[in-house]
């Protein structure tokens, strides 16, 4: 059974595929355009952007083909041709999105990501960066038969799963649950500090619950780990050590390696498996993998930041669908750089109230 999202949700989709070259091994749409999030979000609803991702097979052959077909939606980096789109694509989360990109009566945001980035950071955790994305309700809506991506989506999942428990208390909601996992691809993200939307996470998951239980009703009735009382919402796991312990070792790999360098002093040259077990019995245990998380998280926000400022930037004024630079620059700066325009709006309100 397909997931409830916004009315005529499948179709509308489809349509927007229709305009991409269909060389896709998965594309999936997700955000405030296609679930329904609390908040401001929610005043926009048939509005909001609608944001996607499509994973490719070969980057370079699938710029080409969409260069042909919408080159209008590249930034000056179209002047350079497909290989340095995709050599641009490679750095930060492995990801090139091309923005405020109309299509049908509405804007959309879409990115493109190599099938073998994505896989490594489903198994990984390299970035957390779309990994994180599909760790939320998203609507997929074309896969084709690739066993190592359906294994690494599923792999995702569950190591979202195992990461709460670590942060979580012997006995909590599934809502609580739900809010943990929702925010891992959210801590340490510097937007989050300098000016996105603190409740963010709890607007995501309030109106989603349907949606999260979609996702992980049989990765937790499956989990030995969990007592899952499916009828009263309520969930019991294990915080022994040794239970902690096996929860750590069943990390993605890299987040082990973050925990380690975080734990093990410098000079001293212990295995994985010694330092998660000293981190299974700290009190502190959920507080370091939060901190390993987050450094996952805050060094792809930034570099992927910082790339998405380069390929937005626009010749204000020329780009045909855009008008007038005015309003282009307007636009740009909205999308990519919101934080900042907030943080230095709620400044000046405030130098003008006082």
């Amino acid at each position: 059974m397909a997931l409830p999202v916004l009315s005529s949700s499948a179709v509308k989709f489809r349509r927007v595929l229709a305009h991409f070259p269909q060389e896709l091994s998965l594309a999936f749409a997700y955000g405030s355009g296609v679930f329904r999030q609390a908040g401001a979000a929610a005043e926009h609803g048939e509005n909001n952007m609608l944001d996607f991702v499509f994973a490719v097979d070969d980057s370079v052959t699938w710029h080409m083909m969409n260069l042909l077909k919408n080159r209008n939606h590249y930034s000056f980096l179209k002047f350079f041709g497909p290989k340095q789109i995709t050599s641009m694509q490679s750095y930060g989360a492995g990801i090139y999105y091309n923005t405020l990109v109309p299509c049908n009566g509405r804007m959309i945001k879409y990115g493109v990501i190599s099938t073998d980035t994505l896989i490594d950071d489903l198994f990984h955790w390299k970035t957390l960066y779309v990994a994180g994305r599909l760790q939320k309700p998203v609507k997929i809506l074309t896969q084709n038969e690739n066993s190592k991506l359906q294994a690494a989506l599923v792999s995702n999942l569950k190591s979202a799963v195992t990461a709460a428990f670590l942060m979580l208390p012997e006995s909590f909601s599934e809502e609580d649950l739900y809010m943990q996992i929702a925010g891992l691809s959210y801590s340490g993200d510097f937007r989050m500090i300098i000016g996105e939307d603190r409740s963010k996470v709890q607007n995501i998951v309030k109106p989603n619950i349907p949606h999260f239980q979609k996702l992980y009703s049989t990765i937790l009735q499956d989990c030995p780990q969990v007592v899952y009382k499916h009828h009263l919402g309520r969930l019991e796991i294990d915080k022994s050590p040794e239970g902690q312990f096996a929860q750590l070792m069943a990390l993605p790999k890299n987040l082990q390696q973050k925990i380690t360098s975080l734990v093990n002093p410098p000079g001293k040259n212990r295995d994985v498996e010694e330092i998660l077990l000293q981190v299974a019995h700290d009190p502190d245990c959920g507080f370091v993998v939060h901190q390993g998380i987050s450094g996952i998280v805050r060094s792809s926000s930034i570099v992927q930041s910082a790339k998405t400022i380069l390929t937005a930037v626009w010749c204000w004024g020329i780009n045909p669908r855009w008008g007038d630079g005015t309003h282009s620059a307007h636009s740009w700066l909205t999308l990519s750089l919101h934080p900042w325009v907030r943080l230095a709006k709620q400044k000046t309100e405030s130098a003008a109230i006082s």
